[in-house]
């Protein structure tokens, strides 16, 4: 048995049902909250938490961690989101297993620093024996919480696809493959570490058979599902042209709404599909900056929490991003949605609470999300007596509305992961050594 006591924090943002917000300290058990408030005791490791926010972990829910290695690509910086893909797609098919390790591993890092305790993948090719097996490595050597998706691609440019027939797979090859990692790491358990989702890439690289068997096995496997949809204009033209109908209604014909399925994006949506989000619980992850480095829109965000619809954040790639920054995504959120809708659209603190129980409900986990007694210790410890909130009067509201910040301290499963602003399990200066000369090794072949 091991303890943990977090003390002395200047404002603990709970996220409970009250939405409480109160001072104290917390205490931590074998990973899992135990107590929290006016408490003292000994433990095995205590961390003063003077001077700073600790709020629940972020959660990110839509990535493509692979990018990492392709940021900033001429012809591709000012492109829309098809122009974008075709650009890249022969880039990435010169990758291979030690490419999506190293990306893998500086995304996590990327997003640990900006207070991120889990993190999903949608992994969608597989070129050069690439196999999901190595982010899931990598992100062991992170520590946080993972949820990688094994995603696919089976309509090439030779069928009308995006993708390069190179980087395309046979869909019964996609679907053993789906059942390999689904038996091999999935796990369901509270608590779990890595939790694995199925997800074709989006409706213009997949038949509608992948979609329909995807879905089918996934509830069969009991896993989630995800997959790109109504991102921008084109996006909806495509839909309306090769399928007759919207993006929400292809998603429902085939089995794509409910509780157990996050949409990524959702640019488009028009009022009857984030009507049929809301009553299906369907999820939202909805991605501000790429959003806007591409070009595609602002997502009605506001419209789809007020019907009721899960929204979380999500980074998006790292090449249409070009950032993985968890926290200044939220900030992005808040911004947009006063952009669109006026300067009391959307509250520091709803931002916040969509960054952290927004992601764990979106993406299944009732044991996460919330810095209440019999929770997992997921949580981010913010020192806001720095040069960014220097003259803040609210400092919770300052973790958005300032910054960008840094987490001092990273907490997942009641372990440190980040300590004093620095990564415990990775030699972070080696990594991004070896990432560069990777990259540099794209560039050059």
């Amino acid at each position: 048995m091991s303890t943990l006591l977090i003390k002395n924090a200047d404002v603990i943002v709970t996220m409970d049902a009250a939405r409480r917000e109160i001072a104290g300290n917390i205490f931590v058990r074998d990973g899992v909250i135990e107590a929290i408030g006016a408490l003292s005791g000994p433990a095995d490791e205590t961390i003063d938490a003077q001077g700073c926010v600790v709020t629940p972990g972020l959660v990110n829910t839509h990535h493509h961690l692979y990018q990492t290695l392709t940021r900033a690509v001429p012809g591709g910086q000012d492109a829309l989101l098809f122009g974008w893909l075709q650009t890249l797609y022969p880039i990435w098919a010169r990758m291979g297993p030690e490419e999506m390790f190293v990306s893998a591993q500086i995304g996590l890092a990327e997003l640990a620093l900006s207070g991120c305790t889990m993190s999903s993948d949608h992994l969608y090719l597989y070129p050069n024996g690439v196999r999901l097996d190595d982010t899931i490595e990598a992100a062991k050597t992170v520590g946080i919480r993972f949820h990688p998706t094994r995603g696919s691609m089976s309509i090439g440019e030779s069928d009308g696809g995006l993708p390069p027939d190179s980087l395309v797979e046979r869909e019964a090859d996609i679907l053993t493959d789906s059942i390999r990692v689904i038996n091999a790491f999935h796990d369901p358990n509270p608590g779990a570490m890595v939790r694995v989702g199925l997800a074709p890439c989006s409706p213009f690289s997949v038949s509608r058979e992948l979609m329909r068997d995807s879905a089918l096995l996934a509830r069969d496997k009991g896993v989630m599902l995800h997959t790109h949809l109504a991102e921008n204009d084109e996006d909806i033209a495509y839909s309306l042209e090769k399928f007759g109908c919207r993006p929400g209604q292809y998603a429902e014909e085939l089995g794509w709404t409910g509780d157990d399925v996050w949409h990524a994006h959702c640019v488009k949506l028009d009022a009857a599909e984030i009507d049929l989000f809301a009553r299906t619980r369907t999820g939202v992850a909805h991605c501000p900056c790429s959003n806007c480095r591409l070009g595609s829109g602002i997502a009605p965000v506001r419209q789809m929490r007020d019907a009721g619809v899960k929204v979380a954040l999500g980074v998006d790639g790292s090449a249409s991003n070009d950032s993985g920054h968890l926290i200044s995504e939220a900030r992005q959120a808040l911004l947009l949605q006063r952009v669109a809708n006026g300067a009391n659209a959307m509250s520091a603190r709803e931002t916040l609470e969509i960054a952290t129980l927004g992601g764990a409900l979106v993406l299944g986990r009732d044991d996460l999300g919330s810095l209440v007694p019999g929770k997992r210790a997921d949580l981010a410890i913010w020192d806001m007596s720095g040069l960014a909130a220097a003259g803040s009067w609210d400092p919770v509201a300052a973790l958005i509305l300032t910054g960008p910040h840094n987490v001092r301290d990273l907490i997942v499963e009641g372990r440190r992961v980040v300590q004093d602003n620095h990564l415990t399990g990775l030699n972070l200066r080696h990594t991004i050594d070896t990432q560069t000369r990777l990259a540099r090794k794209l560039v050059n072949d």
